[in-house]
């Protein structure tokens, strides 16, 4: 039994201790006649530690019901979640959607958008790239926006604000930057980024101060902000209309969600 199993179990225990305390108390005080006395009100066979030892080997005998509240409190917890999501994607859509900060793959004008919060030293990313590329390919009505989210080190700082400039100074030849230094089998960094940018054909001075442009720290602040406010603390994750997916959970599970989210500009959802 995991951690977070233990303590929801253990509130349970104490909510429903307490919730029988609580109906015995209120039972009784249903019985007992507002003009008796106080000492009359009091039953020693209802008392909390009594409850208490009922509630606790029931619970012992029957260990399951602890596993069950704790599978409907974290269902419970996880709707809430996905309302909130619903919520933060309609008050930030063009944020989201939209920035000028972001980098586009696939069709510019592509009827659903995808989002994907990345690293360039994520692992999973790297792993989830093929299926990205490959839903471009296959699905001409995609757009993907990549939403650049370091959160792995300063190296990854470095690099990303690398990736930032040269979108800024050579937006035309930003996807085969981006697929190459996500594809890299070696550590993302400052000097691997700038590398790659002028073997593409950047001018070094320009990219460089372009990396001094403080909007790319502003952006990288937004981006923070917005993976807090929709829960993202892992990458990759991705926005999918008023969805929010979290992990590399392979190109099946996201092309369900790209066929859910044409279907919901159809319809209503």
């Amino acid at each position: 039994m995991n951690k977070a199993i233990l303590l929801g179990a253990t509130g349970v225990v104490v909510a429903f201790a307490a919730l029988a305390v609580g109906f015995a108390a209120g039972s009784k005080a249903n019985t007992v006649p507002d003009n008796a006395p106080q000492a009359a009100a009091a039953d020693p066979g209802l008392d909390r530690p009594a409850v208490e030892r009922i509630v606790r080997d029931y619970l012992l005998a029957n260990p399951e019901v602890m596993l069950e509240v704790q599978t409907a409190l974290e269902t419970k917890q996880r709707e809430q979640q996905q309302l909130a999501n619903v919520k933060v994607i309609e008050d930030s859509r063009d944020l989201i959607f939209n920035s000028a900060h972001d980098g586009v793959l696939g069709n510019p004008r592509g009827k659903v958008t995808i989002v994907e919060f990345y690293d360039y030293n994520c692992g999973y990313c790297k792993r989830a790239q093929e299926d990205m590329l490959a839903l471009i390919e296959s699905d001409p009505e995609v757009r993907f926006v990549l939403k650049e989210f370091p959160i792995l080190g300063a190296d990854s700082q470095k690099a990303h604000i690398v990736s930032q400039a040269f979108l800024k100074v050579m937006p035309e030849k930003y996807d085969e930057f981006h697929n190459r230094l996500l594809a890299a089998q070696t550590r993302a960094t400052e000097a691997s980024a700038v590398q790659l940018a002028v073997s593409l054909g950047a001018d070094e001075a320009k990219l460089r101060e372009a990396m001094k442009d403080p909007a790319i720290g502003e952006a990288f602040e937004q981006t923070y902000d917005l993976a807090n406010r929709l829960s993202i603390t892992g990458t990759p994750s991705y926005v999918v209309g008023n969805e929010v997916v979290f992990g590399a959970l392979g190109r099946e599970v996201l092309a369900e969600k790209i066929a859910a989210a044409k279907d919901c500009l159809e319809t209503a959802c």
